[in-house]
């Protein structure tokens, strides 16, 4: 998987404002801040974010690009790739992120909800993620 093959949206700059939430080098372009908030994510081959909670809001992953993963805590971690969606609810643990030999690119919907923040967790352990396929 190439980098120009990852959609339509511009890949943006290292995302070091959250770099210590993840394993690996991702990369964030805040598409809008009005009304909803939409980033394009993009995660190098390996990067996942850690484990984590939306509080209140919730999360919609619209995948754009490469191949990667979804887990729900306690469930096992689901293969992505470009059309997929995943809606997230609010108070759901999970991760998401690249598979180890491919990019993989999403948007990011922060579904609004008053009070929403995000509570971020413990990595997702290298045994975890090396035992995907």
């Amino acid at each position: 998987m190439q980098k120009q093959d990852l959609g339509p949206f511009e890949r943006g700059p290292k995302n070091d404002a959250y770099a210590q939430y993840f394993v690996g080098q991702s990369y964030l372009n805040m598409l809008t801040i009005k009304g909803v908030a939409i980033g394009n994510v993009t995660f190098e081959p390996g990067c996942r974010n850690n484990w984590h909670i939306h509080h209140k809001g919730g999360q919609i992953l619209l995948v754009t690009g490469g191949r990667g993963y979804y887990q729900e805590w306690g469930k096992p971690a689901q293969e992505l790739k470009a059309g997929d969606v995943v809606n997230i609810p609010p108070e759901v643990k999970h991760w998401h992120g690249a598979a180890r030999d491919s990019w993989f690119c999403h948007l990011a919907v922060e579904v609004p909800a008053e009070g929403a923040s995000n509570e971020w967790l413990e990595p997702v352990s290298d045994e975890d993620y090396n035992q995907l396929k």
